[in-house]
């Protein structure tokens, strides 16, 4: 089956299924909700603030504060892309179709790499833009130095968490356990990792700690991570390359 045979099947596999509609449709209103309540929540406690936490008050990185929420719904996305036809068992006429497996998992991850970011992007834009709006006075505004940037990123981040979550769906097949390795991993293990001071080094290496430095524009006080916005989102692609790379191996030597 040709290239083009593979995306467009693989494009009317994924817009069949409700289950993928309702994640990303469920990432992006968390991501929007959430984030303009802790923007509104910023500009009521802004008067009690110190002066040091005003000054490094970063208004783009609190409109993204849903982010941390909404990741899951992409992370439930990318398992389900991958891990539907393997809990139905649909998976073995799929390849049965497309032996060439390469060609068959370049074509699922593209389509849904494609949707991803269309939502990730658009949703990036909404947050900023709600959250800004909800800070008022203490708003950034698109043309400000690195904010650009920053919205950009903040799809590149979701669309970078549902590939890793595509990859590692695929070599575990399983949904239970792609998801449960993967969502407690990205909700607690990460965030304690980075958090205690002797894990800290190493917990700012995995992705979405790296990754979430594109959608900073103020640095937090006191930083001294080693790496600045586009070296942490370049760290989350190499993770991303990683779980590719173990993918493609996987399925090429594993039976349905």
């Amino acid at each position: 089956m040709a290239t083009t045979q593979v995306v467009r099947s693989e494009w009317t596999k994924i817009r069949s299924v409700a289950s993928t509609v309702w994640t990303l449709s469920l990432a992006a209103v968390v991501t929007v909700a959430l984030g303009m309540l802790i923007s509104l929540l910023s500009r009521n406690e802004w008067d009690s603030m110190s002066t040091r936490d005003q000054l490094f008050f970063d208004p783009t990185y609190t409109s993204f504060a849903g982010m941390s929420l909404g990741q899951l719904a992409m992370i439930v996305f990318g398992v389900l892309v991958v891990s539907n036809e393997y809990s139905t068992g649909m998976i073995r006429t799929s390849l049965a179709a497309v032996p060439q497996r390469g060609t068959f998992l370049f074509g699922k991850i593209a389509v849904a790499t494609g949707l991803a970011f269309a939502v990730g992007l658009a949703t990036s834009f909404l947050a900023f833009f709600v959250g800004q709006t909800t800070l008022g006075e203490h708003s950034a505004s698109i043309g400000d130095e690195g904010v650009l940037r920053a919205v950009i990123g903040g799809g590149l981040y979701m669309t970078l968490i549902a590939v890793f979550s595509m990859a590692v769906a695929t070599m575990l097949r399983g949904p239970m356990l792609s998801l449960g390795i993967l969502m407690p991993f990205f909700f607690l293990i990460s965030g304690i990792l980075a958090a205690v001071s002797a894990t800290e080094k190493i917990g700012r290496f995995l992705p979405d700690q790296a990754g979430n430095k594109i959608m900073q524009v103020v640095p937090p006080v006191d930083d001294d991570t080693p790496y600045g916005p586009w070296g942490g989102l370049g760290i989350m692609v190499l993770w991303v390359v990683a779980a590719l790379l173990g993918a493609y191996a996987v399925i090429k030597k594993r039976d349905a």
